[in-house]
């Protein structure tokens, strides 16, 4: 069974596909958005973290999901206008995913599988779910939608 994140591929929002292996020896933060989500205005606090530990090795990969109550309905070009005109993004947005299911992205099952949700359940149960990645590219923990990103922030600094 595969131990880290670096073996998965992924396609940024521009179409590139990339393999995570890039980021290999960086702690990751990475989470399913939406963009008509009660919790959308976490991608503020999503920005701040990228902003503040950047230099020091980490980042956010945001992976748009449109499977929770149709939140995410855009193109990814008309998400990534959103978030740099309303978030100033400028951490990697990935194309569309799905996160559950038969569709679901590899690295999303395996996210899952490392890092099961309450009572064990390997659903993602909304958007904003959160799988915080040390250096080695192991999933560390797993943060539910209500969790705010600035209370992630001493769990990223014991990892950098």
């Amino acid at each position: 069974m595969l131990e880290s994140v670096y073996p998965y591929n992924a396609t940024l929002n521009s179409g590139e596909d990339i393999s995570l292996e890039q980021y290999r020896g960086k702690v990751l933060l990475i989470v399913n958005t939406a963009s008509k989500c009660g919790f959308t205005p976490q991608y503020e606090g999503l920005q701040a973290l990228q902003n503040t530990y950047t230099e020091q090795g980490f980042t956010i990969l945001a992976f748009p999901c449109d499977q929770f109550g149709h939140q995410e309905p855009g193109s990814d070009q008309e998400i990534q206008q959103f978030c740099s005109l309303n978030f100033s993004v400028n951490f990697p947005l990935f194309k569309k995913v799905e996160v559950n299911g038969e569709q679901a992205l590899p690295l999303y099952a395996f996210l899952k599988q490392q890092a099961p949700g309450i009572l064990g359940s390997k659903n993602i149960k909304w958007n904003f779910t959160k799988f915080l990645v040390n250096k080695q590219g192991q999933v560390v923990k797993r943060y539910g939608p209500i969790t705010k990103p600035e209370k992630i922030a001493e769990d990223i600094e014991s990892l950098l």
